[in-house]
C-alpha cells in the first residue's frame, strides 16, 4: 500500500504529523511543492552541517532546528512564492 502524499495547506505548506528528529523534518522537506524541496534540502544540509549536534523536529506544521538545551533557533514555512526562515533570538 503506497502512503498518500501529505495534505499542502494554505500557501503550499505541507501538513506533516508533529514529530521529533530528522524522521519529519525530511517527511516536510520532501513534501514541499515544486523548487522549494530543495531549497530546504540544502538549508537542511547547511544547518545540519554547520550546528553540531542539531536537534530538529517538525511542531506547527513547521520544520525547527535547536541546540541541544532545547532552544530553537530557526523554523522554516512554505508560502505560495516563498520560504520563511524565521530566526527567533536573531542569533545563535
Amino acid at each position: 500500500m503506497a502512503s498518500a502524499k501529505p495534505v499542502l495547506l494554505s500557501g503550499g505548506n505541507p501538513q506533516i504529523a508533529k514529530g521529533n528528529g530528522d524522521a519529519p523534518v525530511q517527511a516536510y522537506i520532501a513534501a514541499m511543492p515544486g523548487w522549494k524541496s530543495d531549497v530546504g534540502r540544502r538549508l537542511d544540509a547547511l544547518i545540519t552541517r554547520t550546528v553540531p549536534n542539531v536537534r530538529k523536529a517538525v511542531k506547527w506544521n513547521s520544520p525547527l532546528y535547536g541546540t541541544e538545551d532545547q532552544t530553537w533557533f530557526l523554523g522554516l514555512h512554505c508560502f505560495a512564492k516563498h520560504i520563511k526562515l524565521a530566526f527567533f533570538r536573531g542569533t545563535c
